[in-house]
C-alpha cells in the first residue's frame, strides 16, 4: 500500500511540475527579463582639418548610454555600401544655384563607393521622388538635367519623404544628403516630428548649405541653424563655403571612412524611452586633437 501511495504521489508531482512549466511558458517576459537592445553606431573621427582619421582600435573608444559605460561587442572599419537619399532644394531661391547643386551631387557620387545606391527627392512647395533607387550615375545625371526651380520651400516634408523612402533600402548603412539654401516655409511636418523620425530611423544626415551672402527672407536667415540641428542629431553636420563640388566630394569621402561600433545595452527594460549615447576616444599619445561624431541617442524598444 505504501508503494502504491508513493507511486500516486510521484505521478501527481510530475503532473504538477509539467503544468507549472506550461504555465510559465505562457507568461510573457517582464521588461527586466527582456533581451538587451543591440545598438549599432556609425562613428566619424576627424582631425583638426576635418580629415577622416583611420587606424584607431576598439580599445581607443569608450561608449556611454545615459552616462553609463557600455561594453563594445563589435567593431569594424570596412567600407560597406550605403543607401543614400539625395534631397535637393528646387525652390525659387535656388534658381541661380541649381547648376552648382547638380555638379555637387555628381561630385558626391563620384567620390562614393561604386556599390552605393541612391534615390533623389526634389522639393519646392511639396516633395517629389525624382529618381527611385539606382546606382547609375548616368540615370541620375539625366534626371537632374530635367528639373526646374520655383515656388516655396517644404524642406521638412522632403526629409520626411526621404526617411519613408529609406525603408525600401537594401543596404544596412543609410544616409541622407541635403542640398538647400535656406529654411522651411511650406511644410506640414513640424521640426519636432521630423526630429523624432530622425532619432528613430538611425539614418545619418549631412547637409550642404548653398547660402546667399546676404539672406533676403527670415527662413533663409534661420536655415543654417535648422540644417545644422537636424544634421547633428544624426551624427552628421552642416557644410558650407566656396568650392561646393569639393565639399560634396569631401562629405562622400568621410561617409566611406567611418567606424561601426556595436554594443548590447546594459539596460534591458523595454520602456520606449529616449536614451542618450556618447562616444569618446582615448587615442594613443602623439596624435592630434580628434573630433568624434555619432548620433545623439536612440529610443529603447517598447513592449
Amino acid at each position: 500500500m505504501r508503494q502504491c501511495n508513493n507511486l500516486v504521489f510521484a505521478i501527481l508531482l510530475a503532473g504538477a511540475t509539467l503544468a507549472l512549466a506550461a504555465q510559465q511558458r505562457l507568461i510573457p517576459a517582464t521588461p527586466a527579463q527582456a533581451a538587451s537592445q543591440t545598438v549599432h553606431l556609425l562613428v566619424s573621427v576627424t582631425d583638426p582639418d576635418d580629415r577622416p582619421w583611420a587606424g584607431l582600435a576598439r580599445d581607443d573608444f569608450k561608449v556611454y548610454e545615459n552616462d553609463r559605460p557600455q561594453a563594445i561587442a563589435s567593431f569594424a572599419t570596412t567600407d560597406e555600401p550605403f543607401s543614400i537619399g539625395i534631397i535637393l532644394d528646387l525652390s525659387a531661391s535656388m534658381t541661380s544655384k541649381l547648376e552648382a547643386a547638380r555638379q555637387s551631387i555628381l561630385g558626391f557620387i563620384r567620390a562614393a563607393n561604386p556599390e552605393d545606391e541612391y534615390f533623389v527627392v526634389g522639393f519646392n512647395d511639396r516633395p517629389e521622388l525624382i529618381q527611385d533607387f539606382t546606382n547609375s550615375v548616368e540615370t541620375i545625371q539625366a534626371r537632374l538635367s530635367a528639373v526646374r526651380t520655383g515656388h516655396r520651400t517644404a524642406l521638412l516634408d522632403a526629409v520626411c519623404l526621404g526617411l519613408a523612402k529609406m525603408k525600401e533600402a537594401r543596404n544596412e548603412r543609410k544616409a541622407l544628403f541635403v542640398l538647400s539654401d535656406g529654411g522651411d516655409n511650406h511644410s506640414n511636418c513640424s521640426e519636432g516630428e521630423l526630429r523624432a523620425q530622425l532619432r528613430r530611423s538611425g539614418v545619418k544626415l549631412d547637409s550642404l548649405g548653398i547660402f546667399d551672402r546676404i539672406p533676403r527672407m527670415q527662413e533663409e536667415r534661420t536655415g543654417p541653424w535648422l540644417l545644422n540641428d537636424l544634421s547633428e542629431e544624426t551624427g552628421g553636420r552642416l557644410y558650407r563655403g566656396d568650392g561646393l563640388v569639393e565639399i560634396a566630394e569631401h562629405i562622400s569621402t568621410k561617409l566611406r571612412n567611418q567606424y561601426v561600433i556595436g554594443y548590447q545595452s546594459s539596460d534591458p527594460t523595454m520602456d520606449g524611452k529616449w536614451r542618450k549615447v556618447k562616444v569618446k576616444i582615448k587615442p594613443p599619445p602623439g596624435l592630434p586633437q580628434l573630433t568624434v561624431l555619432t548620433r545623439t541617442g536612440y529610443y529603447a524598444p517598447s513592449q
